[in-house]
């Protein structure tokens, strides 16, 4: 990236990248696991689409477009039937596959089959895939990959911006100086895990004289260990703590109308053995629920009057530029109609188009 000059234009106007009608294909978390029980039936929906979510006998989760084939009624009036539903108007049934099995006024049934959508669970939530089938697996952080963890949801909440505005804080190096007050260097390594993720470390020395650095230079090597792993576009997952002691932190985010955020933040640390073991955790995410939610509480000023528009980047955005170029390169679906996105032309004059394409290839 040439950054010769203090600021670099970048007016072209992206594809997908804070486009309140676009988002990515992938996983999004649909509702917490605690808000469905068995036997339960809820509508609701997931961007721009009206979708019904219900659980089964066999406690699995199964998501339908929302509204019977038949006459439109909304499946959520309807009821759960063992691993089933049933429309309340005129008494269809379907499978969990969404295969009508039951039409009680004809001796034959119909040919017919709702909208499925592939349905996951993890971390307190229920997750929908928003294409035909998972391409991709479920957000996950690569150091937690291949082991059990214990989870608190910290927080849900709106924010009065687009996902992307919210996401790249976690790498944005200026505002963790100068907001927060962190030791962040301007030095991130990115890696491509997947077409759908991108991760991004910062394992730097913080400025001497810094009070944290001073506080735990004690108990480990550097004095910033830090990683985000992004997914989707929508969902990070970012360790920022100790080599002893590693928190993880989920941000999942979905756009909502208007071209809004709507999120939780989750807390996650390794799964300890034995009563002591799983008492540490307790206390551990405990506390760090307590102090997330301060440390959250700034961040939601900011994006309550914020109007983002990611003009003028500089030289300590890099990282920020990097995932917007991974972002640009995945399969991008319309909102409300879940279709693929056809390609934009992009009307800039040709010198605007090359300093953002340079900007990005960096």
């Amino acid at each position: 990236m040439n950054f010769n000059s203090p600021n670099l234009s970048s007016n072209r106007k992206s594809k997908t990248f804070n486009n309140p009608e676009r988002f990515i294909e992938g996983w999004y978390w649909a509702i917490s696991s605690d808000r469905l029980r068995v036997g339960e039936v809820k509508a609701i929906t997931l961007l721009g689409r009206d979708l019904v979510i219900y659980r089964g006998k066999d406690k699995k989760a199964v998501t339908f477009d929302a509204y019977c084939p038949h006459m439109g009624a909304h499946l959520a009036d309807g009821k759960v039937e063992g691993n089933g539903l049933r429309c309340y108007f005129h008494q269809w049934k379907f499978d969990s596959e969404g295969f009508c099995v039951d039409i009680p006024c004809l001796d034959e049934l119909l040919p017919l089959q709702l909208k499925a959508w592939p349905t996951a669970e993890q971390y307190g939530m229920i997750w929908v895939w928003t294409g035909e089938f998972p391409l991709e697996p479920l957000p996950f952080i690569p150091e937690l990959e291949a082991q059990d963890f214990d989870v608190t949801i910290i927080s849900q909440f709106i924010a009065n911006c687009h996902p992307h505005a919210v996401i790249i804080n976690a790498i944005d190096t200026q505002y963790f100086n100068t907001v927060k007050r962190v030791p962040v260097e301007n030095i991130f390594e990115p890696q491509e895990l997947n077409q759908n993720a991108i991760a991004f470390t910062n394992n730097t020395q913080g400025r001497k004289g810094n009070y944290l650095s001073k506080l735990i230079r004690p108990f480990y090597k550097n004095d910033l260990n830090y990683s985000v792993c992004y997914w989707y576009g929508s969902t990070s997952m970012v360790t920022f703590m100790p080599n002893f002691l590693h928190l993880h932190f989920m941000l999942t985010l979905r756009l909502i109308a208007g071209g809004k955020t709507e999120g939780h933040t989750i807390l996650m640390i390794k799964k300890r053995q034995g009563i002591l073991g799983r008492l540490y955790n307790r206390v551990v995410l405990s506390l760090g629920k307590v102090l997330s939610q301060d440390f959250l509480k700034v961040d939601a000023k900011i994006f309550e009057k914020i109007q983002f528009d990611f003009r003028t980047p500089v030289k300590t955005d890099q990282a920020i530029m990097q995932f917007i170029n991974h972002l640009e390169r995945q399969p991008a679906l319309s909102w409300g109609t879940w279709q693929q996105a056809r390609s934009l032309r992009d009307p800039e004059p040709r010198d605007n188009r090359d300093k953002w394409r340079d900007a990005l290839n960096d």
